[in-house]
């Protein structure tokens, strides 16, 4: 049923995958070389047609001239301003949203918990109408919080099924135990049942982070100027109308990449327990 471990396997095999490894790896890693090399590439390699081959020299100034000259550091603000509140209401929503739907038996629980689950598999292209239409109708559009609640409003359904089938895991006996000493259902919420969900806490945060600072469609959408586009949106806009200067779009994009490649690797060791917890007994 699972595929057997290649140390399983024949030598033949074995071989074949030790030599295809690190070929798989380097293609899937050659954008992203490819972006780093252009982005210390200099202007003049690429006007005269030198795309793929050795810089000249290293620019490493092109990350200077990125903030110098693009509101770079603008719309990394804004990425914060936008992703922070965000992951903070996402998780605050589904950890009481998962709370009731883990732990209440009551008639519409699972139709409840379907609505959350079925959100997810709706196309996010065909809410763009309506969306925009409502952040204008609520004079939202081309703000924060437009996409700030629109964002929170999307990310809760994932975060609710996360949440709700790791509370559903914990043992039952520990919340009966508190009810049967009195203890009330806030107190057991925020006593007993916070505390023991901090590994998914930690990993659910580290996932809603880079899904909102990666977002590039919704950023377009509802914003439309430097004072509130992300760095997904303002990247684009960092080429010219006659120029194409890729060597600033690389420069940026790599700077884009270090906060969620920050958080990750800060959050590493909780994030993996929060995927794996439950995985083995």
């Amino acid at each position: 049923m699972f595929p057997r471990p290649i140390q399983q396997a024949s030598p033949g095999l074995q071989w074949m995958y030790r030599a295809a490894l690190p070929i798989a790896l380097l293609v899937w890693l050659f954008p992203l070389l490819g972006v780093a090399v252009t982005s210390v590439r200099p202007a003049s390699d690429l006007a005269q047609g030198n795309y793929f081959g050795i810089p000249s020299y290293l620019a490493f100034e092109n990350y200077g001239d990125v903030f110098r000259n693009t509101p770079m550091g603008r719309y990394i603000l804004n990425s914060f301003v936008v992703t922070i509140p965000t992951v903070i209401g996402a998780v605050a929503l589904s950890l009481m949203t998962g709370f009731a739907l883990a732990i209440y038996r009551f008639r519409s629980n699972l139709f409840l918990f379907f609505l959350f689950v079925a959100g997810n598999f709706v196309p996010f292209q065909i809410l763009m109408v309506p969306v925009r239409d409502l952040t204008l109708s609520f004079g939202m559009y081309n703000t924060y919080w437009g996409l700030i609640l629109f964002h929170i409003a999307f990310q809760t359904g994932f975060c609710t099924l996360f949440m709700r089938n790791f509370i559903k895991a914990l043992p039952f006996e520990l919340i009966e135990a508190a009810r049967v000493e009195g203890v009330s259902e806030i107190r057991i919420f925020w006593y007993i049942v916070l505390p023991l969900m901090r590994p998914a806490i930690a990993a659910l945060s580290v996932l809603i982070f880079t899904f909102i600072w990666n977002d590039f469609f919704w950023a377009m959408v509802l914003t439309t100027s430097p004072e509130t586009q992300p760095i997904t949106a303002g990247l684009s806009s960092l080429n010219g109308q006659w120029v194409a200067a890729w060597h600033l779009v690389s420069a940026g994009s790599i700077l884009a990449a270090l906060p969620p490649v920050a958080m990750f690797f800060l959050m590493q060791k909780h994030f993996i327990a929060g995927l794996t917890l439950g995985a083995v007994k």
